[in-house]
């Protein structure tokens, strides 16, 4: 036993030194840039003007990177698949309903009750004002699913219907793609904001499509994350 533990904490010692002399031969070795590259430099030049899209990181991730951000959303859409699908095959047949968790306390629900509409209140902000500030999609939907996970440490015996997840999820994901196919139809490429007008710069409804493509990437990472929490909640409670 001893020997084992040694060697193992001898490898771990072993990889974390490479690790540390890797990242230190970068941090060492690194030096900024005078200036922008080409396409850094285009981006800066010409998004805002181009998306109508104060915040340039935002414009960048959801136009001329779309097909990246479909990429990204459809890996979380097979994770939440992969969990649901392990979990649901390692579930242990019910002996009874809740048995295994204790009630949480008058703090915790009493608090949640507060709490909770402002936070899907706060992630609805982030993703639909993502063309204007720090925040979108990704950050709004993980939000939304922070509220999740709060009612179900209030509520531990309390059920989501699967169905209701799964109907918001798939809607979401299915009008992103259409109105990337309709970016592709009706402007220059997939997701290209300009299939609606891109209003006053600045304003909340501003930026072409992207506010509603935001949203929709809310909804769908919202549920997405709530789906594989529900399923977590189920195997702890089978």
């Amino acid at each position: 036993m001893t020997t084992k533990f040694t060697t193992r904490s001898f490898v771990a010692l072993v990889l974390l030194a490479l690790l540390g002399v890797a990242f230190w031969t970068l941090a060492a070795g690194y030096t900024p840039d005078a200036e922008l590259n080409r396409t850094a430099a285009y981006y800066a030049e010409n998004t805002a003007r181009e998306t109508g899209a104060q915040n340039i990181v935002t414009a960048i991730i959801v136009t001329y990177r779309g097909l990246d951000t479909l990429g990204e959303v459809t890996v979380l859409f097979l994770t939440a698949a992969i969990v649901a699908l392990v979990l649901g095959q390692s579930k242990a047949p019910r002996g009874g309903s809740g048995s295994g968790f204790l009630p949480s306390g008058e703090l915790l629900q009493t608090g949640t009750k507060m709490l909770l509409p402002i936070i899907m209140l706060f992630g609805a902000y982030v993703f639909v004002n993502g063309h204007l500030t720090p925040g979108g999609g990704f950050q709004g939907g993980a939000i939304l699913a922070s509220g999740i996970l709060l009612l179900l440490l209030a509520e531990p015996k309390r059920r989501f219907g699967h169905a209701l997840i799964s109907r918001v999820e798939s809607v979401s994901g299915l009008v992103y793609v259409l109105i990337g196919i309709a970016g592709i139809v009706l402007a220059g490429g997939f997701l290209d904001n300009r299939i609606l007008p891109l209003g006053t710069f600045g304003a909340l409804l501003s930026a072409g499509a992207i506010p509603l493509i935001y949203t929709l990437i809310g909804l769908k990472v919202g549920a997405e994350f709530s789906s594989i929490l529900e399923s977590l909640e189920e195997t702890e409670d089978a």
